[in-house]
């Protein structure tokens, strides 16, 4: 592994921060959106209903306690930490003018605390914290205005932080969106609610588009601004494996996986490729795409591509075969794979197609990789003030270990590693908290009861040592020899 491989952890504001209505934020999508469960879908309102409970509303509350928390982060020794600047914290509605004052202050705070602690920040635009306000106004997404409110917003940050934050993504997890069948990818994505008329599919593909030049327009801005700025896009890892060697479920798997890629083959290759421009057209879909969008996405090509990695899925071209996907993951379509065991949320535990993944994506764009997310959702216990979770360990250790394989035996150019909710959010998909991915504990409920208090997990101690021998202890090495590598490393 290198020696300047950026190990880290991973969260956003929308699930960690809270304070939705300090320092003059403006309500975002996430703020309309209500708790739900693995069974039960997070509902969607029309603004902020009296009497319905919006878990992203105090969230853990890092706006309060990010110095606490980032102490923390310093102790497990992160080189860095990925998170997302709110939108609504610097634009509360989205079509202003002139920024917020009291947003950027709070990022210059965080930002400074996270250098002084030798923690560099790799930062998302949109993280699913779009202005309510652009959606009820101009429909989101579906609107080319947005262009210009994203930008304006882009470069502010840009222009703002550029001597404090190197690494940038523009829209995270960009795929999601196309898994039409769950209202909230493209509602949290791109604001987007999709009406009976509408063909859900062809209304994404040209959010998408405007996002694509939104996204152009920024990377150009950037490298105007400071060459040592890097840019990335961010896409969901869903590899599609065939269920069997029948061509039919090969054919399968790969228009599957072309459905994801095709998000980051538009931004990392700067054009859009043949096999989509024919889709759209035996499709008989009409896009708004001219000239001058088309030559902005061949000039903001993107530096690298960031990606998070939960589980693969299993897809067959055999209608007899009984479909078992989940709306919260891949979708409906996809079927149980017999040689995986899952997490307690139902996502297939599968490191080894980590290893597959970094190899296809290096393979298809020859550019530097960054693991933005990777992380384990499970039921934890605080019992007598500690978490032991030898689960998520075990999960992390494997995924870890293929990670160094992709790298050391395949050659894979990978910036860094961030564990997704290094300290426990609310979750995305089904807003609970009983989800917990982090390496740190925080008593909240999913009532919104607790006294956020944060404990540390046995995990934690364990990334502690990962991070400090670069790696090397998920090879169980013996802890004299551990630190050896790391004396060696830092000669």
């Amino acid at each position: 592994m290198r020696k300047d491989f950026l190990w880290g952890g991973a969260i956003d504001a929308h699930q960690v921060e809270g304070a939705y209505r300090e320092g003059g934020k403006g309500i975002s999508a996430a703020d309309v959106m209500t708790a739900g469960t693995r069974d039960i879908p997070r509902e969607i309102t029309a603004g902020i209903e009296p009497g319905k409970y919006y878990p992203n509303h105090e969230a853990i509350d890092f706006y309060h306690h990010f110095r606490e928390d980032i102490d923390l982060f310093a102790e497990m020794g992160f080189r860095c930490l990925r998170t997302s600047i709110a939108w609504t914290r610097i634009f509360p509605n989205g079509d202003e003018q002139q920024p917020n004052e009291a947003g950027l202050a709070f990022y210059d705070e965080l930002f400074d605390y996270m250098l002084s602690k030798g923690i560099q920040p790799v930062i998302t635009l949109s993280h699913f914290e779009m202005p309510y306000h652009l959606i009820e106004q101009y429909g989101g997404w579906r609107s080319r205005a947005c262009i210009e409110f994203f930008t304006r917003f882009a470069f502010t940050c840009l222009q703002r932080y550029h001597a404090k934050v190197k690494y940038w993504l523009t829209f995270n997890e960009i795929n999601n969106q196309i898994l039409v069948d769950n209202p909230i990818y493209a509602f949290t994505n791109s604001g987007i609610r999709f009406m009976p008329a509408d063909n859900r599919e062809e209304v994404v593909y040209q959010a998408a588009h405007y996002q694509f030049v939104a996204s152009a327009m920024v990377v150009d801005y950037a490298a105007q601004l400071d060459s040592t700025l890097q840019i990335g896009c961010m896409i969901a890892a869903q590899p599609h494996y065939p269920l069997s060697c029948n061509p039919d479920d090969i054919l399968e798997a790969q228009r599957q996986n072309r459905k994801q890629y095709f998000f980051s083959d538009v931004q990392v290759w700067g054009y859009y490729p043949p096999y989509i421009r024919q889709y759209w057209q035996r499709q008989n879909y009409h896009l708004d795409i001219t000239q001058e969008d088309l030559d902005w996405i061949a000039k903001g090509k993107v530096q690298f591509v960031g990606f998070s990695y939960y589980y693969t899925c299993v897809v067959t071209a055999d209608e007899t075969v009984v479909r078992t996907g989940d709306l919260n993951a891949a979708g409906t379509n996809t079927v149980d794979n017999p040689y995986l065991k899952a997490s307690d949320w139902g996502w297939t535990i599968d490191a080894k197609g980590l290893r597959y993944f970094l190899i296809e994506l290096q393979d298809r764009y020859r550019c530097p990789l960054f693991i933005e997310e990777n992380g384990l959702g499970a039921y934890d216990e605080l019992k007598d003030g500690q978490i032991d979770d030898p689960y998520r360990i075990d999960y992390l250790k494997a995924h870890i270990q293929e990670m160094m394989k992709a790298v050391e035996i395949d050659g894979v150019d990978l910036i860094g590693y961030t564990v997704w909710g290094c300290i426990d959010p609310v979750s995305f998909t089904t807003g609970e908290m009983r989800k917990r991915y982090g390496l740190i504990y925080v008593d909240k409920n999913d009532d919104g009861s607790g006294t956020l208090k944060r404990y540390r997990k046995k995990s934690f101690d364990w990334y502690r040592q990962v991070i400090a021998s670069n790696g090397r202890a998920v090879w169980d090495l013996d802890i004299t020899e551990v630190q050896g590598k790391v004396c060696a490393d830092n000669d």
